[in-house]
């Protein structure tokens, strides 16, 4: 492709002033041919502190809780235990560790290698908490490589950096995220410094590392890279069907992770998949997108995100560039084609829309000449930001303090023990959630016990329950409990309290319900804050001697 070249004087992401040519052979005329002028050029956004500061933001809402207030992320931390003692102590009593190389190993990785300094928990709050400032590094990076300079619509795309699935505490997937839109950036470099043949070959052990942190984030590496390349080569005028074949071409060496997923057996596969096209689900995950606290707050977000978005095709001041958009675009049509559940992950289609999202907007470029429009477009841009940082922060204290009320119940259950976990979950019309789901996580972590709210779905975690008459009730989701009569529910309260297996647990922790709701005669409350209770079991007999390890 020829060279597109145009006179132009700007601040590049380092702040240093920059003349000259545009010289981008690979990346496209729609990116970097045009003369810049006025805001473009100078613009405060465009600048290495504007940059930093936004990196430095994002990690704000992380610096108070102790334990990152995300749903998930306590049984996350429970399962770092387990497999940082792994054949040791209590915990080999209640858990089977089978090391194999799968794709959803990201934070644990991380975790375990700092455990030598560190002990899970500081650790996991470490590298969990550095997860937004990365997507926001990410996202800035590869808006950078796209247009040259920050575009001035960078900050409505930032606090997605937040979104529903890191709230949710989908913790390896969002690090497959941030690298997945670090990976587009480094494909778009290379793409006009060097030749093919490099891209492929950095390209594909960097792939390899993203699977490894999460299976979906490989998958949307591969699918945002396919894109871009795609818009490079229409932009050198190939046909569009031979610019999509060769595209695929370019991306396969990145799909050798498919080979260990082969090999790995047809255990590596399980799981339910399903639940298509649930288009009432997938307008939930649209106004969802930046779901937290306050509905209302989070809801209007959400439309001025798309707002900006609507604004940018209606506008003739502003226009998409390829580069990105076709990424943008190949996102939203994947999250309308995915089922709600894929081998047995919940929400696979609700995981891709916010990253889709924010490239759509980081694709959006403001003509030039249109500098006072620019100006404006990062003012509000970058107070959203300001704004959404700030009503984080106060939420994620919030949601802490609720956590550590629910923590009291730890004095209560001894060490290494077995504990029936049953969680009082809204359901998921319902926008507020405490989110104590994996709450019981912290006392396999810090009480070495064993619980019911653990994940063993075959060829997704590395742990196994060792208490097989347990079962159902020996790993999630049989600690939900969601209000009867909803599509929801899993587990009925009344039911489990019959039926749970008195020789293998010594506790049962109720949480989300007051004291005296489980009704048994075996069942003797021994604490409670009003809202939760814990229960000794008191049924005894000599026939579980032998089958409860913790029986003595």
């Amino acid at each position: 492709m020829a060279e597109a070249a145009g006179p132009y004087r700007q601040q590049d992401i380092r702040g240093r002033p920059v003349t000259g040519t545009i010289a981008r052979p690979d990346v496209g005329h729609d990116i970097r041919s045009t003369t810049f002028s006025g805001a473009a050029r100078q613009g405060w956004w465009t600048t290495r502190g504007f940059a930093v500061l936004a990196v430095l933001a994002a990690l704000i809402p992380m610096l108070w809780p102790a334990i990152p207030p995300l749903t998930d992320v306590p049984g996350h931390i429970g399962r770092y235990r387990i497999l940082a003692d792994a054949g040791t102590g209590p915990l080999a009593q209640h858990y089977d560790v089978r090391w194999a190389l799968i794709g959803n190993l990201g934070v644990d990785l991380l975790v375990m290698a700092l455990h030598p300094l560190l002990d899970v928990e500081p650790a996991a709050r470490l590298v969990i908490g550095l997860i937004p400032a990365m997507t926001v590094a990410a996202m800035l990076w590869v808006a950078y490589e796209a247009h040259g300079r920050i575009p001035a619509m960078a900050g409505f795309a930032l606090p997605l950096a937040y979104s529903y699935p890191f709230q949710l505490g989908f913790v390896n997937f969002c690090l497959g995220a941030a690298m997945a839109l670090a990976g587009l950036a480094l494909w778009i470099r290379l793409a006009r410094t060097h030749p093919i043949w490099v891209r492929m070959v950095m390209l594909t052990p960097y792939a390899g590392l993203t699977w490894l942190c999460h299976s979906f984030g490989w998958a949307m590496l591969g699918l945002f890279v396919i894109g871009a390349e795609w818009s490079l080569r229409m932009r050198r005028g190939e046909p569009w069907i031979e610019a999509a074949f060769a595209a695929g071409l370019m991306a396969l060496p990145m799909a050798w992770p498919l080979l260990i997923m082969i090999g790995s057996g047809g255990d590596r596969l399980a799981g339910d998949t399903g639940k298509w096209f649930r288009w009432s689900a997938k307008a939930q995950w649209l106004v969802s997108m930046l779901r937290e606290r306050w509905k209302a707050y989070d809801i209007a977000g959400v439309v001025l995100i798309v707002c900006a978005v609507w604004t940018a095709i209606r506008s003739p001041s502003m226009r998409f560039i390829g580069v990105l958009g076709i990424p943008a675009l190949s996102g939203l049509i994947t999250f309308v084609m995915l089922p709600l559940m894929f081998q047995g992950g919940a929400g696979v289609d609700m995981r891709m829309l916010p990253y889709a999202a924010a490239l759509a907007v980081l694709a959006i470029r403001i003509e030039p000449d249109h500098d006072a429009l620019a100006r404006r477009a990062a003012a509000i841009g970058a107070a959203f930001f300001a704004v959404r940082i700030a009503t984080t922060t106060i939420a994620f204290i919030l949601f802490s303090q609720g956590q550590s009320r629910a923590l009291e119940a730890l004095n209560a259950i001894p060490r290494a023990a077995a504990v029936l976990v049953l969680v009082n979950e809204p359901n998921m019309t319902s926008w507020f959630n405490p989110r104590l789901t994996h709450i019981a996580g912290l006392a396999v972590a810090r009480r070495e016990a064993f619980d019911n709210e653990q994940w063993a779905l075959a060829g997704q975690q590395l742990i196994h329950p060792r208490h097989p008459d347990a079962a159902p009730f020996d790993r999630d989701p049989s600690q939900i409990v969601h209000p009867p009569g909803t599509e929801d529910q899993t587990i009925d309260f009344d039911k489990a309290i019959r039926a749970f297996d008195r020789c293998t647990f010594q506790r049962v922790w109720t949480i989300g319900f007051p004291v005296g709701r489980a009704q048994s005669a075996d069942l003797v409350p021994i604490w409670s804050d009003g809202r939760s209770a814990v229960y000794s079991v008191a049924f005894d007999h000599a026939g579980c001697l032998s089958k409860g390890p913790l029986r003595r």
